[in-house]
């Protein structure tokens, strides 16, 4: 098999390779290109796990980036284990050909427990105490130590959240190189997250994020030399483009409203109880899955849902299957925003009894995404002696509350999820290998075969 590498650059499209990304334009007229028709959703999880599976969300279950677990009656997101992916992944089918085929997989999503040979992942340490801790999950576990060592601990607060900048991706592109020399994988998938948040926090348009292009370009530039030294096919690819946007739709509010959602008092703070709603959101950027408990709801869901502007579609079982979202983790109903519009997770009605997590990075005990943790509240006078405050308390190892986040939506400048058409702002395919790629317009389901072919696969 042909040494293979994937650099995953999160939110690269056509409109964004230009004057800013000096290498990535040479390289790519230097190759073809050719535009990703996205899945629905056009979020993380479902692209990675469409790409790497060759199926789509009603064959892998990947709905969205989290969902409803209903068994246990609680929204989860950006899960870790493997084992949620439910069809086959292209290194199994890579190794069924070919024994001594070996994959890493830097930073890709559903990375622990996995079966490929190398995984590197995320995974901060929650002591007693209430402190999160940077650090990292590995396959093999000797991994962890040996790269930290090398690299320094993994920068967790420059991978989301306020602080977020291209450090993480450079940490995430010297890992894999470390892997390379050590091990020398046969496929080498490489998750560089860096523009996917500057897109989401700062503007679509290049002019709005011409630094952080710069920064990415030299990142690729270094990843892609050292690969082809090495004599590696090398596939740069994203997973969807970021559109503007300026209507945030607070669609649990609108179903709180006319009492659908349930909420629990801790403390003065409201809290979600899915179990006990009759009908609630989960929002995912432009998607919202509809979990609805009460069946006589249905109706009264649908039409809120249908008259409310910045929503484009709701989806029902018809068109569920016509998105290939049939699937029992998807929502009674699917909800998918205009173009400019996304979907908040709030579900209070007065900000005074937000919980205390809506005021903190904390992606998981929100019961859905929340885009502004990329930014400190601007009522906060001092924010920096603020946030210096919380972390010398940190350091005595007190028990703190880093509550800098903002409630205020309409900060938010990008989002995706929503199937664009426009080709300027699609995700993108491209290659050195021309021969390999004779169409300018491919299936997000393609990039499976296509990778295969890059490993010198034909896959029947």
């Amino acid at each position: 098999m042909d040494k293979t590498v994937v650099l995953n650059i999160v939110g690269l499209t056509p409109q964004l390779i230009g004057e800013h990304t000096p290498f990535l334009s040479r390289w790519q007229s230097q190759g073809k290109t050719a535009s990703i028709k996205p899945v629905l959703p056009a979020v993380t999880c479902t692209a990675q796990a469409t790409y790497y599976t060759g199926t789509n969300p009603n064959k892998h279950g990947i709905v969205a980036n989290g969902w409803y677990f209903r068994d246990e009656c609680e929204v989860k997101l950006w899960r870790q284990s493997n084992h949620l992916v439910e069809a086959p992944k292209i290194w199994e089918k890579a190794r069924s050909l070919d024994p001594d085929f070996t994959c890493a997989n830097l930073f890709g999503w559903y990375n622990m427990y996995s079966s490929v040979d190398y995984a590197v992942t995320p995974r901060p340490m929650y002591p007693a105490d209430g402190r999160k801790l940077p650090d990292i999950y590995t396959e093999p576990m000797e991994l962890r130590p040996w790269l930290q060592s090398e690299l320094g601990q993994f920068p967790l607060f420059n991978f989301w959240g306020p602080n977020t900048s291209v450090k993480s991706s450079q940490w995430i592109a010297e890992a894999a190189k470390k892997i390379e020399l050590k091990y020398s994988p046969t496929l080498t998938l490489i998750y560089l997250p860096h523009l996917d948040y500057c897109l989401q926090k700062l503007g679509t348009e290049p002019q709005d994020i011409a630094t952080d292009l710069q920064e990415i370009d030299r990142v690729c530039q270094d990843a892609i030399e050292f690969y082809e030294a090495r004599g590696a096919k090398v596939i740069v690819l994203s997973e969807y483009g970021i559109t503007p946007v300026n209507k945030p739709i607070h669609i649990n509010r609108l179903l709180r409203q006319e009492n659908l959602i349930t909420v629990r008092e801790e403390l003065g703070k409201e809290i979600l109880i899915p179990g006990a709603s009759k009908a609630f959101a989960v929002a995912d950027h432009q998607i919202a899955q509809v979990y609805i408990n009460d069946s006589s709801c249905f109706d009264l869901v649908k039409s809120i849902l249908e008259n409310t502007s910045g929503i484009e579609l709701v989806l029902d079982e018809a068109g569920k299957q016509k998105y290939h979202l049939d699937h029992s983790r998807s929502g009674e109903l699917v909800a998918v925003a205009d173009p400019d519009a996304w979907f908040t997770y709030y579900y209070w009605l007065d900000d005074n009894h937000a919980p205390d997590f809506a005021r903190t990075v904390d992606i998981h005990r929100k019961p859905g995404y929340d885009p502004v943790e990329l930014f400190v509240d601007p009522h906060i006078k001092l924010p920096k002696v603020k946030v210096a405050s919380k972390l010398l308390q940190k350091k005595l190892g007190f028990r703190y509350l880093m509550d800098v986040i903002p409630l205020d939506a309409s900060l938010v400048k990008g989002s995706h999820g929503h199937l664009t058409t426009s080709l300027a702002r699609s995700p993108v395919f491209i290659t050195q290998q021309q021969d390999l790629l004779n169409t300018e317009k491919i299936e997000a389901t393609d990039v499976f075969n296509l990778i295969l072919k890059h490993l010198s696969i034909v896959n029947h």
